[in-house]
């Protein structure tokens, strides 16, 4: 038996600041980790939840972090442009090199977190399993 602990489909949606519909949304989509419980219901571990509130990650300093999915990637040369699909209906656009757009995988729906610092944006995805 897990002792993993779990959140509601609605407890999850509240910590994540999204609707119940949305989450359901995401499921259908993919975008979220969800499992059903013995009464077949929506369940949400909590690192689902700590993963797609950017909180995994350590040693950043960055206080707003807007979890998302990837809407594009332009490359130019050196560089990438990168849009971020985040908490409906906003959407972060980041400017990063190519190689670094290369090394974290970036491609078209893939889950990505938007740290916001002072002026510029940074890109995470979720660490690699």
């Amino acid at each position: 038996m897990s002792t993993e602990r779990t959140l509601t489909a609605g407890e999850a949606a509240r910590a994540l600041g999204i609707s119940l519909d949305t989450l359901r949304r995401w499921d259908r989509q993919g975008r979220i980790a969800v499992r059903r419980d013995a009464a077949n219901r929506r369940v949400v571990t909590a690192d689902e939840v700590a993963r797609l509130r950017g909180e995994r990650e350590t040693g950043l300093s960055t206080r707003n972090r807007f979890p998302g999915v990837v809407r594009s990637v332009t490359v130019d040369g050196l560089m990438a442009q990168v849009e971020i699909d985040v908490t409906e209906p906003t959407r972060v656009v980041a400017i990063i090199t190519a190689a670094a757009a290369e090394d974290l995988g970036l491609r078209v729906g893939s889950p990505a977190t938007a740290l916001v610092k002072s002026t510029s944006v940074a890109v995470s995805t979720r660490p690699r399993e």
